[in-house]
């Protein structure tokens, strides 16, 4: 293990240290932390679940039951399939979003590798949901129906909502924290108070969409497989 002595740039997060090949930046530990400390948080909470539940464990039912009510509401029959994942993409890009507003600190977020990597995961979990409900034959059949002329329009359109669902939690994150830099070099620190609620609006609403984006496409793999057999079997 060495130091990395290069310090990275606004796009570039600054490398940390190295392990051999691996390249450890700013962005990584980060990120490392964040699932540390909320892992950590879980399992504490569920080795102190009281039939009388305490201010910290009210909070954590009522955060549960508001994502469950959002999955049921666009996914209502893959509740149980889909909350594990969605949940915890939701409570991690809440805490990942507002780790910016630590001094010393920015949000993974505002890092393109990162929000690429939360991307490609999204990719990957809606193939992974939909081959799991519907097995690996009948899910592959979608891309050729009705006309295997369709084919090459189904992979484009995965590639691009997967490439804007990374450079849109990327860009609106960046902007948000250049803008809130901005405004405190000019004005000063004589309106911070405003410029952090604006950024833990900004931080819970971007949080939102790409989990709710994301909640949007696997329930649409996964709903699309069985309007297809709907109709089929109506035919």
């Amino acid at each position: 293990m060495r130091l990395n002595p290069v310090n990275g740039g606004e796009l570039s997060p600054a490398v940390v240290f190295h392990i051999g090949p691996l390249h450890f930046t700013a962005t990584a530990l980060t990120t490392l932390g964040i699932v540390a400390v909320l892992g950590l948080l879980a399992w504490l909470l569920s080795k102190h679940l009281q039939d009388q539940p305490g201010a910290l464990q009210t909070t954590a039912e009522a955060v549960y039951v508001a994502m469950e009510d959002a999955v049921r509401a666009v996914a209502p029959d893959h509740v149980k399939l889909l909350l594990p994942f969605i949940g915890t993409l939701w409570i991690f890009l809440v805490v990942a979003n507002l780790t910016g507003l630590i001094p010393g600190l920015h949000s993974p977020t505002r890092d393109l590798s990162a929000t690429a990597a939360l991307a490609i995961l999204v990719f990957l979990s809606v193939h992974w949901f939909g081959i799991r409900d519907q097995g690996l034959r009948r899910y592959l059949r979608h891309y050729v129906t009705p006309n295997p002329i369709l084919l090459p329009f189904h992979v484009l359109s995965e590639i691009t909502r997967t490439v804007a669902l990374a450079v849109r939690l990327f860009g609106n994150m960046m902007s948000l924290e250049m803008a809130a830099l901005l405004v405190l070099l000019v004005a000063g620190f004589l309106a911070p108070i405003p410029i952090l609620m604006l950024h833990i609006i900004e931080a819970l609403v971007q949080a939102y969409i790409f989990g709710m984006l994301a909640l949007i496409y696997v329930a649409g793999g996964l709903q699309l497989q069985q309007l297809k057999q709907a109709s089929q079997g109506q035919d």
